[in-house]
């Protein structure tokens, strides 16, 4: 009983791997669970390719295969991304500088033709960084939407001494209104990877950031709390992330009537967040919407070009609340195979 009691944290990853799987009677007595009166012993081996629903076995080395490869060619990629950051993150220490915006004035007119208005500018869009990063993480991601029509987009650094997210939320909070002062924009939009994420979901849940921020889009973010590296519990920013602490049940109180739209990238190797689900955000109040992303892992988020692309389309849909979304959903809908 002891050795199969060994095997019941590795249940979850089973269940990933064997989605089709039923709940069968003996399954439980296998894994170390009590056994049902009604079935005291795990049926024999020859019986597995009878039971209804069951997939064959020999799909279960090709399954486990299939999801080795997949793993490991995320981790792959993830160390070559870190090494290349290493190398960039000098570049993005210093605060960027800020350089005064106009709004576009309408160009002139041709002989008889009307004067032409400016079409209305899209909101700047603002990066905020994750835990012990910069701005340099997102020069794949900034190109990407300067490529694409995006010109006023800037990002912060918050200082890595930091160590409560409600700080770092006012630093945020302050800096978008000077954004909005200098740019004469109204809103902004909101891209955090990580940890920044939470950064910027508290400003907009809590700090009344809604009435700034039109779209807050995460990759990889925490906001139901992740229970990874518990050595690093010493860090009181890493305590603040955990699953039930204060900050996170602090989230999860009603926040009636918020404006911002969320959008969460989330990725099924994603080796930060344990569990991985809890990359998504599920609450009744929020307008959200959830994109799994597959075939990478925490780091490829900012960088990735598929990424990229889902990052600019959910920044440049016009979004008005539903009577479904007013009641509160948080579907899981959407998914991004990159790999």
């Amino acid at each position: 009983m002891k050795v199969t009691r060994a095997l019941q944290p590795i249940l979850p990853l089973c269940q990933r791997l064997l989605p089709d799987m039923p709940n069968l009677p003996g399954l439980p007595v296998f894994l170390g669970f009590p056994a049902f009166p009604s079935f005291p012993s795990f049926p024999s081996f020859p019986s597995f390719p009878s039971l209804p629903g069951l997939p064959n076995l020999p799909s279960l080395p090709s399954r486990l295969a299939g999801f080795s490869v997949a793993l490991l060619k995320a981790t792959a990629l993830d160390l070559a991304i870190l090494a290349g950051h290493l190398l960039l993150y000098p570049s993005g220490i210093a605060q960027e500088r800020r350089c005064p915006v106009r709004p576009d004035l309408p160009g002139p007119a041709s002989a008889g033709e009307p004067t032409r208005l400016p079409a209305q500018a899209a909101p700047p869009v603002v990066l905020l960084h994750g835990f012990i990063d910069n701005r340099s993480v997102f020069v794949l991601l900034r190109r990407s939407l300067a490529q694409h029509g995006r010109h006023r987009v800037e990002s912060l650094n918050y200082s890595p001494l930091t160590c409560d997210i409600r700080t770092a939320a006012e630093l945020l909070g302050r800096h978008i209104e000077e954004i909005c002062e200098r740019t004469g924009s109204q809103q902004v939009d909101v891209v955090g990877h990580s940890l920044g994420g939470l950064i910027a979901r508290y400003y907009v849940q809590r700090l009344a950031g809604d009435a700034r921020v039109r779209t807050l889009v995460t990759l990889g973010t925490p906001h139901s709390g992740t229970r990874v590296a518990p050595l690093a519990n010493a860090h009181p920013i890493v305590r603040q992330m955990r699953p039930g602490s204060e900050l996170i049940e602090e989230l999860a109180r009603p926040a009636p009537g918020c404006r911002t739209h969320f959008v969460s990238f989330w990725s099924d190797l994603d080796h930060l967040m344990d569990p991985l689900e809890s990359a998504c955000v599920d609450h009744p109040d929020l307008l959200a919407q959830n994109v799994r992303v597959t075939g990478i892992g925490h780091l490829a988020l900012p960088v990735h070009p598929a990424v990229a692309t889902g990052i600019r389309q959910a920044l440049d849909t016009e979004r008005a609340a539903t009577p479904t979304d007013v009641a509160g959903t948080a579907p899981r809908s959407g998914g991004l195979t990159v790999a």
